[in-house]
């Protein structure tokens, strides 16, 4: 099976859907300057808050500590900052503008719930050639397919000025994290206050989309590669899992191949999106739950609600330096090493599309506006019940430099379950990488790397 469209056949596909499909146009020149001057290169608000509680963004922490070394815990460059204040179910009422459904929900149910608030540190940057390409997407990124493709885009984010939900979503699928990295986490999951290790796994991941030296011209229509193994529980070792997402949803489709070690062979997994349970996750998520949303929207009409102010968590270095026991709780995450801070955030919701179907017909999205990672979720069952929530677990690694939203938590708020996605505990946290060689993932790769 080829790896990859070929360039010359993805431009004609990419031509014919802009001219022949509903999308969004870029923005204009007059808009696109305000990247450098009232918003940051990325597309959110230079600005402080009307009380300062969210500072001015002054091109984010890229300071490297000259004791970190890939494979050890990344250092806390705010290890020194106390809480301003904490929010229990008994003081809730007083921050409810500040607190998404799902955190009242949890602060409502569970007594042993704490949001602990730290002071607001706008930390997020980019390489100066990621600034540079989404200042040019800005005038040249379009969507087509109902907004479920996207033209045009590379090196950045696709749309710094959104004028749609999609267009929002798509800054979130292509966010900047690294050329490449190798990742180890491991998930937790927790049912009826008990918590066991569902899996640990080992990622390689590519951003096609991101590679420094390509262009939009070289773009192959990939934004997202993993070649993804199971390292425990003994019984899923070497269970492998390969992913490789399009910019275009509608013609191209993901790409997804699972090797299982009973049957030792690899096979197609189409399945593999949506609403199918990760395997990872003993179930307790979905596939598009991954990073709180990853996949295509095309079930979904997704819209901008508009921004807020919000407590999310952010600059999680010291809590992805304690060991998983210490994070990890019966019903819900330890509060005492999280730390939340506010920020601005775009809502967007998505409703079920009509002739579609999902196990979660409504959800909100909040996405933090200096990265455009979604950080809270909450999802609503046909009946209208909260009946998920999740929250994204960044932390900063200054030598990308990037805001890094790998870890996870979604939770059943009618279960009373959830699963926590984390590096804690894990050598290689997330490693910046030079781009793994492109036969890497492919299926005969797979085959070839399978154990047992």
């Amino acid at each position: 099976m080829p790896q990859s469209i070929t360039l010359s056949r993805l431009s004609t596909l990419l031509l014919a859907f802009a001219a022949a499909t509903p999308g969004w146009a870029a923005v204009t020149a007059e808009e696109a300057a305000k990247l450098k001057s009232e918003l940051t290169p990325l597309g959110a608000e230079r600005a402080a808050s009307k009380d300062g509680a969210i500072p001015a963004w002054t091109s984010g922490y890229t300071t490297v500590s000259a004791s970190y070394k890939a494979g050890t815990p990344r250092p806390d460059p705010f290890a020194a900052d106390k809480p301003v204040y904490s929010i229990t179910a008994a003081t809730m009422a007083q921050h409810a503008d500040k607190l998404s459904d799902g955190q009242q929900a949890l602060l409502k149910k569970y007594p042993s719930y704490r949001i602990d608030v730290y002071p607001t540190r706008r930390t997020a940057a980019a390489p100066e050639w990621v600034y540079d390409n989404t200042l040019k997407n800005a005038t040249r990124a379009k969507t087509a397919n109902n907004g479920d493709t996207v033209v045009g885009a590379y090196g950045g984010i696709p749309f710094p000025i959104p004028k749609s939900g999609k267009e929002a979503m798509w800054n979130h699928l292509l966010r900047w994290a690294g050329e490449a990295a190798l990742f180890e986490g491991s998930t937790w999951s927790s049912s009826g206050g008990r918590v066991a290790l569902a899996a640990t796994i080992r990622s390689e991941i590519n951003y096609p989309y991101y590679y420094k030296d390509g262009t939009p011209q070289k773009f192959a229509g990939e934004y997202w590669y993993n070649y993804q193994v199971t390292l425990e529980p003994s019984f899923k070792a070497g269970e492998t899992i390969l992913v490789r997402d399009p910019v275009d949803q509608v013609g191209m489709n993901r790409q997804a191949w699972q090797y299982l070690v009973g049957q030792r062979r690899v096979r197609k997994a189409p399945n593999l999106a949506y609403d199918t349970p990760d395997p990872t996750t003993s179930g307790n998520a979905f596939m598009d739950e991954v990073t709180l949303f990853l996949g295509a929207m095309d079930r979904f009409e997704f819209k901008i609600v508009g921004k807020k102010e919000l407590l999310i968590p952010y600059n999680l270095n010291s809590f992805i330096q304690k060991k998983p026991q210490d994070v990890v709780g019966g019903n819900h995450l330890n509060p005492d090493p999280m730390r939340w801070e506010l920020h601005r955030v775009w809502v967007v919701e998505a409703e079920l599309a009509p002739g579609k179907r999902h196990a979660v017909p409504k959800r909100r999205y909040y996405l933090d506006e200096d990265t455009w990672a979604v950080s809270l979720y909450d999802g609503w069952d046909a009946q209208g019940q909260l009946w998920r929530t999740g929250l994204a677990l960044p932390f900063l690694a200054p030598e990308i430099p990037a805001v890094i939203s790998a870890n996870f938590v979604t939770m059943d708020l009618l279960k009373g379950s959830y699963q926590a996605a984390i590096v804690n505990g894990n050598a290689a946290q997330w490693e910046a990488r030079a781009p793994y060689p492109e036969t890497n993932f492919t299926p005969e790769s797979v085959a070839a790397r399978g154990v047992r």
